[in-house]
């Protein structure tokens, strides 16, 4: 599998004390995340309500880090260029938010900003397939969207393999990443299958040092699953 050696750790914004958000995003950078996670829900395609493009924006002078932006919102069209003119730098939009999931991709991509395609849990692995030519990046949806904290679906390992081949055929450069339940006892798991991102809330925001728990789902993610 061409999963990175060490993959990369994204925790996620949503998981984080909102009353300090700059404060929160600067603590992750020092400890070591490779992206930062920001995870944006509209009630309607999934049952919550978290953050807006102003958010993003303030947040944009605050950190290096490359925003990885999650739009869990239907319809997505109109709310693209908004994102990407608040400093995102990667999008991913759900293959299962609209009927035009390649259109929509080009129009991120458009913005120069890298697209990628999320997927969730009862969707199969071949509904990405004809946008494979479009993507940076595919993140799999380990827990149903819409809240943190979740426990991890092992029954999606199987899908990572499969998308993770694919992702290969095309000899492109494409990440994999996951996106719930992750842990030190999930990462190797998720890597094993051939994840590269590793999207972290709570096991990230939800512990006393956050650059332990950084290098734990690092260092870990190749421990025997």
């Amino acid at each position: 599998m061409a999963a990175l050696n060490t993959p990369l750790i994204a925790p996620s914004l949503l998981a984080a004390d909102f009353s300090r958000a700059a404060e929160e995003v600067a603590a992750v950078e020092t400890a070591g995340a490779d992206w930062l996670h920001l995870d944006v829900m509209d009630g309607h395609f999934v049952p919550n309500l978290s953050m807006g493009p102003q958010l993003i924006k303030a947040l944009r002078p605050k950190s290096e880090l490359p925003f990885d932006v999650h739009l869990m919102i239907a319809p997505v069209d109109p709310y693209i260029e908004a994102f990407a003119r608040a400093g995102a730098d990667h999008i991913h939009l759900h293959v299962e938010a609209g009927p035009h999931t390649h259109r929509s991709l080009q129009h991120v991509r458009d913005h120069g900003v890298k697209p990628g395609v999320a997927i969730c849990p009862a969707t199969p692995p071949e509904a990405v397939g004809e946008v494979l030519d479009l993507v940076d990046m595919i993140l799999v949806m380990t827990v149903n969207p819409g809240f943190g904290g979740q426990k991890f679906l092992t029954s999606q390992l199987r899908k990572i393999e499969t998308l993770r081949r694919m992702a290969d055929a095309t000899g492109r450069d494409i990440r994999i990443g996951v996106d719930g339940g992750i842990t030190a006892e999930t990462a190797p798991l998720a890597v094993a299958a051939g994840a590269d991102v590793l999207v972290a809330g709570t096991s990230v925001y939800g512990q006393p040092d956050y650059g332990a728990a950084i290098a734990a789902l690092r260092s870990g993610a190749h421990s025997p699953a």
